[in-house]
């Protein structure tokens, strides 16, 4: 058997827990204050004390120096026990309660004294100061021990000083007087200690609630780890308080976000300006893994709310999950356009194969031309009507996708778009996500088509896309463009209900809207408006119509590359 570990010293000192801390603190403090007060109070009570005795027995010395029959007593009569003088003042001080009444001559000879054996001898202090006219207040130590005493001068006719008058205090009733107030002082030292405790212990008590019974150094761990936690994740973490001001941002948040330590202290409107990551971050948009687009980046937020009144809130880049989810989507069109032009083209080839074995020569070199016809006038029309090149290959591979869906993919004749947009990707993703929205929703009905329109004024671009789908029944119009809303089924890299919102994001980021009616026929409408898409137009015209040779490279590359590159561009 191992031998019993001997017992841990328990060490004295400060206890760990903060509750203990603080109380044991305010104890210390409001017993100090409560032992100070005391004895300030007790150190001018005493001097206090001193002094009315003092002039108490020199109010009873001057009342027994203007009795005048003492001064005549003092003049006609010879110092005695039982002499008039020694008999008058034994009645006032009886009277006055004074520990003793001295009269003496100029030669300081007591004429009387509360102890009769000292009347005819000398006093027992120096009179000089009385009998040289002046008052006396001292504490002094005579025959009779310690006293507080009062001396003056004994005027007889003339104003001539014929003697003096000493009364003492005894020193032990001064004494006794403030011994008899510490008492009560004490009391009301002692209940101002309670009191000062009870609320010492109330707010420690909510100290103890606040810092959840946590010791000093355990917070102190706790504000590392948060700093280390807060500035080493890779989400963007903001704290606000009750009134929506910024009081925390780590380093992603200020990343994402593109503010830096001047927002601090300063409420989200004016940190980030008016907008919707300002509406979701101060939770006037209620909701999880809302969506919200800062600068060039999708964010995904979340907000909670803490006990004091204020929320954190965690952003994290949305883009980076889009941008492999659409790589996934992307590969997958390509498989299926790959797919589904192979089973054309074999068709083609067995059809063109028939052809030539059955010496039908003629036929056969009409199918050819008829086949890459159309494709090359597919793309020359595309290219005529609209000059720039990524919106030009995005809808030819658009065009190409449709056809194999069995969707009629149409770029109507009044679209006419000059090479001079501001923004092509932004417009790309706007022109894709709709286009993509109106082939799901024509898919599998009968004579489904798709018509797109391309139209400039100034430098306001405005787009049209039409589809002959079922439409979007008049009360879920304004839902359609929220975050999460979808009719599909959510594919397995991300959700669904992103890309309408993202339109509508692109759309009022450059200044413009979105909309969406009923189109002529039936189906859905949407209506894009961007103000300011294009530059500004030069003086003369930069660019002319697409050269044959532009508009075959434009053709043959499009039809290999447009269902890709349009995918690509989704949702960017």
């Amino acid at each position: 058997m191992s031998p019993t570990p001997p017992a841990r010293r328990r060490r004295l000192g400060l206890p760990r827990r903060v509750f203990s801390q603080v109380l044991l603190m305010q104890l210390t403090i409001a017993a100090g204050v409560a032992v100070l007060a005391t004895g300030l109070f007790l150190a001018p009570l005493s001097h206090q004390l001193d002094d009315q005795a003092m002039r108490r027995a020199l109010a009873i010395a001057e009342t027994t120096a203007q009795n005048p029959q003492v001064v005549r007593d003092l003049q006609n009569t010879a110092p005695s026990v039982d002499g008039p003088v020694q008999k008058e003042a034994e009645r006032i001080r009886k009277a006055t309660h004074a520990e003793y009444i001295v009269v003496m001559d100029t030669r300081g000879t007591r004429w009387s004294h509360t102890d009769p054996k000292q009347i005819g001898g000398p006093v027992s202090t120096s009179p000089k100061e009385a009998l040289a006219g002046r008052e006396v207040m001292e504490i002094d130590t005579g025959t009779l021990g310690r006293s507080a005493r009062g001396k003056v001068p004994l005027y007889g006719s003339g104003h001539r000083v014929i003697g003096a008058v000493s009364v003492g205090i005894a020193y032990e009733s001064v004494r006794a007087r403030l011994i008899a107030a510490i008492p009560g002082l004490l009391a009301y030292a002692g209940g101002a200690l309670a009191v000062g405790a009870l609320a010492a212990w109330l707010i420690s008590r909510r100290v103890q609630r606040q810092t959840r019974d946590l010791a000093f150094s355990d917070i102190a761990a706790l504000l590392a780890e948060r700093e280390a936690m807060l500035h080493g994740i890779r989400e963007g973490v903001v704290a606000l308080d009750r009134g929506d001001r910024i009081r925390l941002l780590n380093d992603e948040a200020r990343r994402l976000l593109g503010i830096g330590d001047e927002a601090l202290g300063r409420s989200l409107d004016e940190a980030l300006g008016e907008g919707r990551t300002a509406d979701v971050l101060a939770g006037r948009v209620t909701g999880t893994d809302l969506l919200t687009v800062r600068g060039q980046r999708v964010l995904v937020a979340n907000r909670m709310p803490t006990d004091d009144g204020g929320a954190v809130a965690t952003l994290r880049d949305r883009t980076e999950l889009e941008q492999l989810g659409r790589e996934l989507d992307s590969t997958r069109g390509l498989i299926d356009a790959l797919r589904a032009q192979d089973h054309e083209h074999a068709n083609r080839m067995h059809t063109l194969l028939g052809l030539l074995e059955l010496e039908m020569y003629d036929d056969a070199v009409d199918f050819v031309g008829e086949v890459v016809g159309d494709h090359r006038v597919t793309a020359e029309q595309v290219t005529e009507k609209i000059q720039d090149p990524l919106l030009a290959a995005l809808l030819v591979g658009k065009a190409t996708v449709a056809a194999e869906r069995g969707v009629a993919l149409w770029v109507s004749d009044r679209t006419l778009l000059p090479d001079r947009l501001v923004d092509p990707r932004g417009l790309v993703t706007i022109l894709g996500n709709l286009v993509d929205n109106a082939l799901d929703a024509v898919a599998a009905t009968p004579h489904a088509r798709v018509e797109v329109e391309l139209r400039a004024g100034g430098r306001t671009a405005v787009l049209r896309v039409r589809d002959t789908g079922p439409g979007i029944p008049p009360d879920q119009r304004d839902m359609i463009f929220t975050e999460g809303w979808s009719t599909k089924k959510p594919p397995a890299h991300g959700k669904r209900g992103i890309g309408l919102s993202l339109v509508r994001r692109l759309a009022e980021r450059q200044g413009g809207s979105v909309s969406v009616g009923e189109a002529p026929g039936g189906g859905a409408e949407f209506t894009v408006v961007l103000p300011e898409a294009l530059a500004e137009a030069e003086l003369q015209p930069a660019l002319t119509a697409a050269g044959s040779t532009s508009t075959s490279a434009l053709t043959a590359t499009a039809t290999a590359t447009a269902t890709a590159t349009a995918t690509e561009e989704e949702s960017r």
